[in-house]
């Protein structure tokens, strides 16, 4: 195993844990490893745009990988911050809807998130929404 894959959590803001099912892991790379530090420790060799981040993980945050000359992968490195996780934002609204929960009526709104297709869109309330990205909306 040459090169892995490296594991980076998604977050929205700064809540973490309070957020179930949205977010799953994700994986960046390839990088190329440089040296086995330990048993369960790799030093591996990556860009400039990472080199705020240590360049040793432990086994659990790396998937392998079997190089080839002809696979491409894009990865927004721009976006990825210190403690390796990067923001996920929204880049439009796909559609409306207006639920009736018990005695109320509340207003969802389907939203498409950047670096995502249309298929991951997801229903958010829309006073979420304004609370979180107020310029996001008109």
């Amino acid at each position: 195993m040459d090169r892995v894959f490296l594991k980076v959590s998604p977050s929205r803001d700064v809540r973490r844990f309070g957020i179930k099912g949205k977010l799953s892991p994700r994986f960046i790379g390839p990088f190329e490893i440089l040296d086995r530090i330990g048993e369960a420790s790799y030093h591996l060799a990556l860009p400039l745009q990472l080199s705020h981040v240590h360049n040793v993980f432990h086994v659990s945050l790396l998937r392998g990988y079997n190089y080839h000359l002809l696979h491409v992968v894009s990865y927004p490195l721009d976006q990825i911050r210190k403690d390796l996780s990067f923001v996920k934002e929204p880049e439009s609204i796909l559609d409306y809807q207006d639920r009736v929960m018990r005695n109320k009526t509340i207003l969802f709104v389907k939203i498409l998130w950047k670096n995502h297709p249309e298929c991951k869109a997801t229903w958010e309330t829309e006073e979420s929404m304004r609370a979180i990205y107020p310029h996001f909306f008109p």
